[in-house]
């Protein structure tokens, strides 16, 4: 009774304001007439919304004008609330004690003011952007033991896939006025070789997108990726090229250089994980510590990305959390687990590498990081690339090239290289294994390595402890007492303790290996670099630069 009489109060307010104004245009009152009352008062009237998206958020909404229908309502919400993805609209019903009812009018809204619940579509496509298969969704939520994402789970939005620099780098679409007078200026250029006097505001536009078009595919670009650039932007836009200059384009290399470091501050004072942990912090004990660059250095395509969309520190945390339980259970299951490590992959990362923690603490921490499964899809995470299969298929394509070239230069090795061949002649059976294993244990001699701490061997009834006490980055093989030749056990080795043990075969360890020191962010060790970067390089095609060992390696692979 008290809305209704509220409603009819405003309808006599309206009515009397409407008279009021009424200027005798016969038209405009035969339009205001063919509204009944209570739509025109709901076409005038204010409304406020408070529109739950999640369990977790609420956010507040004030419309001027009240939509005319719950689709043009949906179109409101999405546009203001910045929304993805279909979902339904419930109301908080005051006639009901509050209870949830869907919206399928707008005249069932309260008067003023409403509280109106989001549900989002189980088949919409913002909720599976990163697993196959999602459960329906009650009200945006996710219970703690659900193994689906929400909507707030949009894991690899923020995710690089790009692992290699384009050759040649598209120059990105400029505003539509500078794109016109470039096209001018190519006419002019094609003509009278005359280039275009660039004003301010051309050079910034030019610069700015350029600057975000680099960072979208790597935050700190090498001098020939820069170079690259360059040279693609004058090849487009001749009429930008520099008179006197030998290239054409020097100028505007550095240009971009200098526009990519400000963008990159821009974005560190937004709150940007990538480039916020190469900020030299003040204060503390820091001041008289060495400050090193933690920029990727070895290919990573995401080194540190920023957080998911609607998640923080605290948020994150409570996802670790579960997954820590989760990891204490017999029974566990693979699909949260997985779901878990790629939600909070980018809190991981920034623990790792700004903090830089032994693999102890990340051990205990993240203790589902250190499973083979795990150390794949994190490697994939950081590089965009398969660890199995590429370093599985690498090799079957340079393993004849490798053992040809062992076999060629063997009196210059010595008695190392011989013994890894004569251990191969010996192999009677599974000869394509040994024939891998035979290549990647002559790669350290072939460049030069020492491979007396990273090879480790041991028979069985050895204590394993003593053997890996002080090795930081090694691969140790069991044996029988008897027979030295072949490995019941083999295990990765990081910092005295085994990780992984009960692996295949050497090149499945060196793999995981491999993956380990992408995941924890652990140099190579130096006794092994030529061989790690070979690996790298030529194997993994990580990187666009190595050493001239390495590049001399690569073309003979090549011949």
């Amino acid at each position: 009774m008290q809305q209704s009489t509220s409603t009819q109060d405003h309808t006599s307010l309206l009515k009397a304001t409407v008279l009021n104004s009424y200027c005798w245009n016969k038209s405009c009152w035969q339009i205001i007439t063919l509204l009944q009352p209570t739509q025109l008062l709901m076409k005038l009237m204010a409304l406020l919304l408070c529109v739950v998206i999640s369990p977790k958020e609420a956010r507040q909404l004030k419309l001027s004008e009240v939509p005319e229908s719950v689709d043009q309502l949906v179109d409101v919400i999405k546009e203001r609330l910045e929304l993805q993805g279909d979902f339904l609209v419930q109301f908080e019903d005051p006639d009901f004690g509050n209870a949830l009812c869907n919206l399928t009018t707008m005249s069932e809204l309260p008067a003023e003011h409403a509280v109106l619940h989001i549900v989002w579509d189980s088949d919409s496509s913002s909720l599976n952007q990163c697993i196959g298969s999602v459960s329906s969704l009650d009200t945006a939520s996710v219970h703690s033991g659900d193994i689906r994402s929400s909507w707030t789970d949009s894991i690899q939005t923020n995710l690089r896939h790009v692992t290699q620099w384009p050759s040649p780098f598209p120059i990105p679409k400029l505003s539509y006025d500078v794109e016109l007078q470039l096209r001018k200026g190519n006419e002019t250029y094609e003509k009278s070789k005359k280039g275009l006097d660039a004003t301010r505001e051309i050079k910034m536009e030019i610069l700015d997108k350029i600057a975000q078009a680099i960072f979208e595919i790597k935050s700190y670009p090498e001098k020939d990726e820069l170079e690259s650039v360059g040279s693609s932007l004058v090849l487009k836009y001749p009429c930008l090229k520099e008179p006197g200059s030998i290239t054409g384009y020097e100028g505007w290399k550095t240009s971009i250089k200098y526009k990519l470091g400000n963008f990159r501050t821009k974005l560190r004072r937004a709150g940007c994980n990538e480039v916020d942990v190469n900020s030299k912090r003040k204060g503390g004990t820091e001041d008289n510590s060495p400050f090193t660059l933690k920029r990727p250095r070895r290919g990573e395509v995401n080194h540190v990305r920023d957080y998911p969309q609607h998640h923080s520190d605290f948020t994150l945390e409570e996802e670790r959390l579960h997954l820590v339980e989760e990891m204490k259970k017999k029974k566990r299951d693979q699909t949260l687990i997985q779901h878990k490590m790629e939600l909070t992959f980018s809190l991981r990362r920034k623990e790792i590498v700004e903090g830089q923690p032994m693999v102890s603490e990340v051990q205990e921490r993240w203790p589902a990081l250190f499973s083979c499964e795990q150390i794949s899809q994190e490697f994939c995470r950081i590089t965009s690339k398969d660890l199995l299969e590429s370093f599985r298929g690498s090799p079957d394509i340079y393993v004849p090239r490798l053992l040809r070239l062992y076999w060629a230069r063997k009196g210059a090795f010595g008695q190392k290289m011989e013994d890894v061949l004569d251990a191969l002649d010996e192999k009677t059976s599974d000869i394509l294994t040994h024939r891998k294993i035979a290549a990647l244990r002559g790669l350290p001699i072939f460049v030069r390595d020492d491979t007396f701490k990273f090879f480790l061997q041991c028979s069985a009834s050895d204590t394993e402890e003593q053997v890996i006490r002080d090795a930081t980055v090694a691969i140790l093989s069991v044996h029988e007492d008897d027979d030295a030749l072949n490995a019941v056990n083999v295990a990765v080795v990081l910092e005295g303790a085994i990780m992984l043990q009960d692996l295949p075969d050497l090149c499945t360890a060196f793999a995981y290996l491999f993956g380990l020191l992408y995941t924890m962010n652990i140099d190579s060790p130096k006794e092994m670099f030529y061989t790690f970067e070979a690996v790298q390089c030529i194997f993994f095609d990580l990187g666009s630069r190595c050493s001239q060992r390495i590049r001399s390696l690569r073309t003979k692979l090549q011949l």
